[in-house]
């Protein structure tokens, strides 16, 4: 009944004696370093004040953790929850006016309420029958799209933020006489010291040192070298998450419910990739009933803490797994340090070079692609082959809810003309 009630009480209790503590800490703490930049700049992307990219990051992320399934995967403000978010509330209100942030927050409420109760009624278990090469090409899809995000920061280019390659490449040869070596120099060093990290020891954290030691190289080569200084972590409000009041009138509600569905329908398709791509990848079971409840428990209490929509996000489930966490208080702990930075050490943030972070999500982006598991899922039979071509092509091409959609209805038209495959074994 209670384990029913507060799912985590089946696992917190052994936590201390797991043995995990100190790896899901320093995921914690990467986590939190990384996130300190995008929060800022998704919320950019969303038309909020910069701080609410971090409110996105503290309440969400806690809740989410707690009362979902999955146990390595971080919710959070993202790329494509962020965009949608400006899209969807921009004709009702100017981006980053009063009235607009108060749009946004309802708008949270209510994806939350939603979110709740497809969960609570059994739907839920809907998101457990995408099948495994859909998932597979998403994630592979959206691993490039994580290295695309850092492109124009690893050559020193202002580009327009975007989720199409396309339109990056064609930034970057519009600017290809702007180039900076440098910071891809940068980039490449962070790489190359996270790697040696993990090969002195493997239980070192080898990200957030990489990153740490990155950073101190970077400043010590800007003077040696008499380069310009690098961008770095904008300074960061020392506000914490404000008390907000989410509830719409009846006067905007209406105007609230076509953007409500679009968002749920994204926001949920985008949390359960994710968790179901980090499950096959832990080769532990997937309960999707469970994590679309703590989607919207996250969104419903952050909310009220002044968080616009969150789901899963790609970039930081990534970190946090490749930095080694094991449970799902490496998501906690990243959000109350994430507390603790902006309340006591918020200065410091300042110190990291935007080119070292790109440098951290490069690798994230290569280690989210399963080498085995593509070759293995490419091998069952032409319904999987093109089912995860399409899906990859779709996330890059297209759009991610399209990408989902469009990879399950795919799947099973193909099933019914070409016959099933083979039974599909995730790799791990």
């Amino acid at each position: 009944m209670w384990q029913k009630l507060f799912p985590f009480l089946k696992w917190f209790p052994q936590w201390p004696k797991s043995g995990h503590v100190q790896s899901d800490f320093w995921a914690g703490l990467t986590g939190a370093t990384v996130v300190l930049p995008q929060g800022v700049a998704f919320a950019t992307l969303a038309g909020m004040p910069p701080q609410y990219g971090l409110y996105a990051a503290m309440v969400p992320c806690i809740v989410a953790a707690l009362w979902g399934s999955s146990r390595v995967m971080v919710t959070g403000p993202a790329n494509a929850i962020s965009l949608t978010t400006l899209a969807l509330v921009a004709p009702l209100a100017i981006p980053g006016s009063p009235d607009y942030i108060a749009l946004v927050l309802s708008l949270t409420f209510l994806v939350g309420v939603l979110q709740l109760a497809i969960g609570v009624s059994g739907l839920g278990r809907l998101v457990e029958k995408v099948p495994h090469a859909v998932i597979l090409g998403f994630t592979i899809g959206a691993a490039v799209l994580i290295a695309n995000s850092q492109v124009g920061t690893a050559l020193g280019l202002a580009l327009e933020r975007t989720t199409s390659i396309l339109v990056t490449a064609n930034q970057v040869m519009d600017r290809l006489d702007q180039i900076n070596f440098f910071p891809l120099a940068i980039v490449a060093m962070t790489i190359v010291l996270i790697l040696l990290f993990e090969k002195i020891s493997r239980r070192l954290p080898a990200m957030f040192f990489g990153l740490l030691l990155a950073s101190a190289a970077t400043w010590l080569f800007t003077d040696l070298l008499n380069q310009p200084k690098l961008p770095a972590v904008s300074e960061l409000p020392s506000a914490l998450p404000l008390l907000s009041w989410p509830i719409p009138s009846p006067e905007v509600l209406p105007s609230l419910i076509v953007p409500c569905l679009v968002m749920t329908m994204l926001a949920l398709a985008e949390a359960s990739a994710i968790a179901r791509a980090m499950a096959a990848r832990q080769g532990i079971a997937f309960n999707g009933t469970q994590e679309v409840i703590g989607q919207g428990l996250g969104n419903l209490a952050g909310s009220f803490f002044s968080s616009y929509p969150t789901s899963g996000s790609f970039n930081r489930s990534g970190v946090n797994i490749a930095s080694g966490a094991k449970t799902p208080m490496a998501a906690v702990i990243a959000s109350l340090l994430l507390i603790l930075i902006l309340a006591f050490g918020r200065e410091f943030a300042t110190l990291l070079p935007l080119a070292c972070i790109a440098g951290v999500l490069w690798v994230v982006a290569w280690r989210l692609i399963d080498k085995r598991d593509l070759r293995h899922t490419l091998g069952l039979g032409w319904t999987n082959r093109l089912t995860c071509l399409f899906t990859m092509g779709a996330t890059l091409f297209w759009s991610l809810e399209a990408a989902l959609i469009g990879g399950v209805i795919l799947f099973f038209a193909l099933q019914r003309i070409l016959g099933p495959d083979q039974k599909v074994t995730p790799q791990g």
